[in-house]
């Protein structure tokens, strides 16, 4: 379907070097501190997980969707809480839940 010139103008910011679209999200993150160094959630459940992730916007630690019960995936759900990151050794990378893909 083409585009009316009378339309909306839209209008994606670009990442470095031609990537994929900036996310608003990772754009309004603020500095926070992770709660806890484990997901509390496993624990009180008497699993394991095999990552760990923490919301950026609130500090909550979690299992990755890699682990077996997903727990990052369910605060999201609940809180609304766009952008993880991947608790571990460097690289670590930032995943934002509404455009599912790294940030």
């Amino acid at each position: 379907m083409p585009l009316e010139a009378e339309g909306p103008i839209v209008i994606a910011r670009a990442g470095p070097n031609g990537q994929a679209p900036r996310c608003e999200h990772a754009d309004e993150l603020k500095a926070v501190e992770y709660m806890s160094a484990e997901c509390r959630e496993c624990l009180a459940v008497g699993q394991t997980w095999s990552r760990l992730t923490m919301c950026l916007s609130c500090g909550w630690v979690a299992c990755s969707d890699g682990s077996w019960n997903g727990h990052a995936r369910a605060h999201y759900q609940e809180t609304d809480h766009p952008v993880a990151a991947v608790l571990g050794p460097p690289p670590i990378s930032r995943w934002c839940f509404v455009h599912r893909r790294i940030v």
